[in-house]
C-alpha cells in the first residue's frame, strides 16, 4: 500500500481532535491550535491526508459504496444472508432504515460522512495559508506548494458535494450570501437550511472544479514537496475527469427536463417554494461535450492513452483479453485519469495478506479453496450483454434485449439478434475456450456461450468452463451434484446464478493461501474508455448532433476489446440516432461492467424502473445434471422477495435523524 490513498492514516493528536461526529455540530478549534496545526508542514500534510480518506470505496462491491453494483441490473448476490441488499433491492427501506446495519450503512450514511468532509475541506482551504514551512522550502517555492494543496482541498470539496448530489440530487451547499463557501457555522439554525436546487447545486461544483484544474499540476511527481510514489494525490486530469462526470450528470434526463416525463414538477421547497429541477436545456450537453472534448485533448498530448499493445501473444482475442485485464492489473497504467490503491477491507480480519483480496475471494469460486465463495455473480442479463466477435454485433436487439412476462423484463425470453450469430439454445461438443486455458481440453459447451468477444471470456466464467488458473487445471461446474466441483448448496457461499464474475480474477493467481498471497490492486476511478463513451454520448445527444464523429469514439473501446467498426456491425447506424444511443449504453454496459458505473448511468438515463425490476433470473443450479442446469429459472433464487424499482428510488432518502435536525429541509418525492 503506497502512502497516500490509504485509509488508516495516523494523525496527530491534535489533528484526530478535528473529526466531528455531527456535520450541523462542527468541532473547530480555538485560533491557537489552528496556527498550531497548520504553521508546521508536517501536520498540515497531515491534514490533507486526512481529507482525503472520506474518498467512498466505490471499488468495494460486496459491501461498502460499491453496493451499487448488485443494487444495479449487472450482479446478483449469491449471499442470502445479506439482508441489507436484499431490502434495498426489494424496496424495502425508507428514512427511517436504521444506519447501524452494515449495508445501509454505506447507503444512508453518505449525507452525514461528506458533510462532514466538506467542513473539514473548508477549514484546510482558510487556514492553509498558515504553513511557515515544508522540507525545508521557503518564498516562492512554499508558495507553490500551499497553492497547490489548497487546489487539492477545493477539488476533494467539490468532489464530496458530487457524491451528495448523485445519492440525494439537490443538497445544501454552505455558502455566504455572496455565493462563497464558508466554514460551517457553529450557530447555524436547523430550522433556517434547505436545499439549494439542481442548477445552483451543478454550478457551484463545476465552478470550484474550474478554480481547483487552473492550479493542480499534471502529474503527481509535479508536486513540489513530494515523489512519484505519492499516487492517487489528484492532478488536474483528475479534476477535468470529476467535471465531466458532474457536466454529464446535468445533461442527463434525470436532471435535465426528466425525459419529459414531469417527474419533479411538483418537487419544490416548502421553505421558499423554488422548483428543484429546471426544464430541458439541450445546450447542456455542449457544455459536457466540451469538458470531455478538453480532457481528450489533454490525453492526445501524450497525457493519458488505453491500454493497449501489452500482450504477448499473437491471437487476436487472447491479446485483446490481455489488454483488458492489464487496465485492472497494472497499476498506474496510462488508462487510470484518477484512481487510487484498492483499501483493505476488513471482513476476514488477520486472513487478509493484500488489497483486493475480499472483491477476488468474493467472485472466486470453491475450487480457489480457502478463497473461494462465489457470492457475488453476474446478473443474466450481463452474460447476454457482450457482443459477437465475428460480427462485432451484440447477442441481442440493441434497447429490446428482452420479452416480458407479467410486465416484467424475461431473461428466459431474449429477442436475439438474427444477424449477430447468437444461439440461445443448443450445445457444441468439442469446444476450446478461445482464451486464458490453453491447457484446458476441449469441452461440452452451450451455444450461448460460443463465438462471445474477448471481454466476456476475461470477465465471465459461465458453468462447465475451465477456471482460469493454470496452476489448479480445473473445470467451475455447478449443479446439484457432488461430481461438480462447486456444487450447489442451498445455503450461501456458492454459486446460484450460473455464471462466475473473475473480472478483477488475474489469471493463473491463487487464493489457496490468503497469508501468502498478495495483489495490490490500484482501482482505475476514472479512466480514458470512459472519458472516450462519455463525449460519444454527447455528440449524440447535443443540440447539434455528429453521429459519425460519435462512432468514432466508441470504436477506440471496440477497436481494444478485438471488435469491428460500430458501423460496420451495424450498417446505417450513422443515420439512426436511437439506435446509436442504444448501442453507445450497451458498449457502457460491458466496458464498465463491475466498476460502480452502470447504476449511476441507469439513474441518469431513467432507464432502471424498466431494467432493474425482472425477476431473479439464473441458471437451474438446483439441477443434477450439466445439460439440465443450463435451463433459465426464476424460482431456484429469490431472497428477500421480488427486485423492484420504482420513481422515488432515483433518488435516495435523506435519513430521518438527519432531517431531525433540520425540520423545515425537503425530503425526496416518495419518503
Amino acid at each position: 500500500m503506497k502512502k497516500h490513498i490509504t485509509i488508516a492514516i495516523i494523525l496527530t493528536a491534535a489533528l484526530a481532535a478535528s473529526s466531528c461526529s455531527s456535520f450541523l455540530d462542527v468541532e473547530l478549534h480555538d485560533q491557537a491550535t489552528l496556527e498550531e496545526i497548520f504553521s508546521q508542514g508536517n501536520t498540515a500534510h497531515s491534514y490533507l491526508r486526512h481529507i482525503y480518506s472520506f474518498i467512498p470505496e466505490d471499488e468495494s462491491i460486496n459491501n461498502r459504496e460499491g453496493w451499487v453494483v448488485a443494487r444495479a441490473d449487472e450482479a446478483q448476490f449469491s449471499w442470502t444472508q445479506w439482508v441489507y441488499y436484499n431490502g434495498f433491492r426489494s424496496g424495502q427501506y425508507s428514512s427511517a432504515t436504521s444506519l447501524a446495519s452494515s449495508g445501509a450503512d454505506y447507503a444512508m450514511r453518505p449525507w452525514g460522512k461528506f458533510y462532514t468532509a466538506i467542513s473539514q475541506c473548508t477549514v484546510f482551504i482558510n487556514n492553509i495559508d498558515l504553513m511557515k514551512e515544508y522540507n525545508n522550502k521557503s518564498g516562492s517555492e512554499l508558495e507553490a506548494i500551499k497553492k497547490q494543496m489548497k487546489a487539492e482541498a477545493k477539488f476533494l470539496r467539490a468532489y464530496y458535494y458530487y457524491c451528495l448530489v448523485r445519492q440525494y440530487g439537490p443538497v445544501y451547499i454552505w455558502m455566504d450570501e455572496n455565493g462563497k463557501p464558508v466554514t460551517p457555522d457553529l450557530k447555524a439554525d436547523g430550522t433556517k437550511i434547505e436545499r439549494n436546487t439542481m442548477d445552483e447545486c451543478f454550478t457551484f461544483i463545476l465552478s470550484q472544479l474550474d478554480e481547483a484544474i487552473d492550479e493542480l499540476p499534471l502529474n503527481v511527481g509535479d508536486f513540489g514537496e513530494i515523489s512519484q510514489t505519492w499516487q492517487g494525490r489528484v492532478t488536474k486530469g483528475a479534476a477535468m475527469a470529476v467535471k465531466c462526470r458532474v457536466a454529464m450528470m446535468q445533461a442527463s434526463p434525470l436532471y435535465n427536463g426528466q425525459g419529459g416525463t414531469g417527474l419533479y414538477d411538483g418537487f419544490k421547497s416548502k421553505m421558499n417554494g423554488k422548483s428543484f429541477f429546471s426544464a430541458y436545456d439541450a445546450t447542456k450537453w455542449d457544455y459536457a461535450a466540451a469538458a470531455n472534448k478538453a480532457l481528450i485533448d489533454l490525453a492526445e498530448s501524450g497525457q493519458y492513452a488505453l491500454v493497449q499493445g501489452t500482450s504477448e501473444s499473437t491471437d487476436k482475442m487472447q491479446a485483446a483479453a490481455d489488454d483488458y485485464q492489464a487496465i485492472f492489473q497494472t497499476p498506474w497504467n496510462k488508462e487510470t485519469i484518477w484512481g487510487w490503491w484498492k483499501r483493505e477491507s476488513s471482513e476476514y480480519g488477520a486472513y487478509l495478506a493484500g488489497a483486493g483480496q475480499v472483491l477476488c475471494c468474493s467472485l472466486a469460486p470453491t475450487i480457489e479453496g480457502v478463497g473461494g465463495y462465489a457470492g457475488i455473480t453476474p446478473s443474466l442479463k450481463l452474460v447476454d450483454a457482450f457482443a459477437m466477435q465475428e460480427t462485432g454485433r451484440y447477442a441481442l436487439q440493441l434497447g429490446n434485449m428482452y420479452q416480458k412476462t407479467n410486465g416484467r423484463l424475461d431473461y428466459s425470453k431474449p429477442n436475439v439478434d438474427p444477424l449477430s450469430g447468437y444461439e440461445a439454445e443448443g450445445w457444441e461438443t468439442g469446444y476450446k475456450v478461445p482464451v486464458n486455458a490453453a491447457w484446458a481440453p476441449a469441452f461440452k459447451a452451450h451455444k450461448s456461450t460460443v463465438g462471445r468477444e474477448a471481454r466476456y471470456y476475461q470477465c465471465i466464467v459461465p458453468n462447465g468452463f475451465p477456471w482460469p488458473n493454470e496452476n489448479k487445471k480445473k473445470f467451475f461446474t455447478c449443479y446439484n451434484s457432488s461430481e461438480c466441483t462447486s456444487p450447489y448448496r442451498a445455503s450461501g457461499d456458492c454459486n446460484h446464478v450460473g455464471f462466475l464474475w473473475r473480472k478483477w480474477y488475474p489469471t493463473n493467481r491463487q487464493l489457496d493461501n490468503w497469508q501468502a498471497y498478495q495483489m495490490n490492486i490500484v482501482y482505475p476511478s476514472i479512466r480514458l474508455a470512459e472519458i472516450y463513451l462519455n463525449y460519444a454520448e454527447c455528440l449524440i445527444e447535443q443540440s447539434t448532433p455528429d453521429l459519425v464523429k460519435a462512432c468514432e469514439y466508441i470504436n477506440k473501446t471496440r477497436e481494444r476489446a478485438g471488435l469491428n467498426k460500430i458501423e460496420e456491425a451495424y450498417p446505417g447506424i450513422t443515420a439512426d440516432r436511437n439506435l446509436l444511443r442504444e448501442a453507445l449504453r450497451m458498449e457502457r454496459f460491458i466496458e464498465f461492467n463491475g466498476e460502480a458505473v452502470r447504476h449511476f448511468d441507469a439513474v441518469r438515463w431513467m432507464v432502471a424502473t424498466e431494467e432493474y425490476t425482472t425477476r431473479n433470473w439464473t441458471l437451474k443450479c438446483t439441477a443434477e445434471t450439466y445439460e439440465e442446469s443450463y435451463q433459465r429459472v426464476s424460482d431456484d433464487y429469490n431472497p428477500g422477495g421480488e427486485p423492484t424499482f420504482t420513481d422515488r428510488d432515483y433518488l435516495f432518502p435523506i435519513a430521518a435523524e438527519h432531517l431531525a435536525q433540520m425540520t423545515n429541509m425537503t425530503q425526496n418525492p416518495g419518503f
